[in-house]
């Protein structure tokens, strides 16, 4: 489905369908919160997905089998669609503290209902408005654009980029994928080549990112060869690939003058209670890392010094 086409209401009703529980909740903290609740009440919790696919288990449902239609458990529902089954066993609480423990747990699926709902509305609202601004052409948009856009790159600049790792960290969305890009020998390109062909290379370079990344990347230009892309909810092996369509990308990439080439380091946010900028150091580490086997690689002096005469 072209949701370019879709009115956004009908785009948020529709697309719940394709997200699961690992896309909405980060499912390490989720467990230890059940786990803390079975600890501290005797309850046994289960959390299945839409179809009863079991997720998160603590306590006493090992040959438990769930009848999501005949026997749904409380409801999980996002934007009026069932997303997840809670299922709780309370048969070794007492009875005088039953009653308080079923309103616990009425809560508890309200609480998954409302945490589920600002995860998937943030993540659709952002890829929303950035598919509306690539497609409206009109003044105003491009003016507010260039607002948070760095000029150079047509990425965001700095201040914009840090508001948006501020919203992902306020919507608590887990897994994100840091990935620190600088380009290698910028210095090189600018001694040899010129002001003007070094700032193409940076533009060359932050063209490959915005080819290879998908909607809801978000992409910045930290530094002045230095970019960071953020990949919210990235599935298993989605981030190295990314990382790697890069530099195939700069390898490929024909030019008489110059030789586009990138270390990249990545790193995960896998907690809500971290922070994005606590992460960007240790993406920095691993960038290093990748920097240093790059240029030391059979071929990589001649490459880059290919346009010097």
């Amino acid at each position: 489905m072209n949701y370019k086409a879709v009115p956004f209401e009908k785009r948020i009703k529709e697309n719940i369908r394709n997200y699961k529980l690992d896309n909405l909740y980060a499912l390490d903290t989720l467990t230890e919160y059940c786990k803390a609740l079975h600890t501290a009440m005797d309850v046994a919790l289960l959390i299945t997905e839409r179809h009863g696919e079991k997720v998160v288990s603590v306590g006493g449902f090992a040959g438990f089998t769930p009848d999501v239609v005949g026997e749904p458990g409380r409801k999980v529902r996002v934007c009026g669609r069932t997303i997840a089954h809670l299922y709780a066993e309370t048969d070794q609480v007492p009875e005088e503290k039953r009653q308080a423990v079923e309103h616990m747990l009425d809560g508890f699926a309200v609480m998954l209902s409302q945490w589920g709902e600002e995860a998937y509305l943030h993540m659709e609202s952002s890829i929303y408005m950035d598919e509306l601004e690539e497609k409206v052409g009109v003044q105003h948009v491009q003016t507010a654009r260039g607002e948070k856009e760095d000029v150079l790159t047509g990425v965001y600049h700095k201040s914009y980029f840090e508001e948006r790792m501020h919203t992902i960290d306020r919507a608590e969305i887990v897994p994100v994928a840091v990935v620190n890009v600088n380009i290698n020998d910028w210095k090189f390109a600018n001694d040899h080549f010129g002001d003007e062909e070094s700032d193409r290379l940076i533009r060359i370079i932050a063209d490959i990112l915005k080819q290879q990344a998908k909607p809801g990347y978000v992409i910045g230009r930290v530094d002045g060869d230095v970019f960071i892309t953020l990949i919210p909810m990235a599935e298993d092996g989605e981030a190295e690939q990314f990382c790697a369509n890069v530099q195939k990308a700069c390898l490929d990439y024909e030019d008489p003058v110059l030789a586009p080439s990138v270390a990249c380091g990545l790193v995960y946010k896998t907690n809500v209670e971290e922070q994005l900028k606590d992460k960007l150091p240790d993406a920095e580490y691993e960038m290093f890392d990748n920097k240093f086997e790059i240029k030391n690689a059979p071929g990589y002096r001649e490459r880059l010094a290919h346009g010097v005469k």
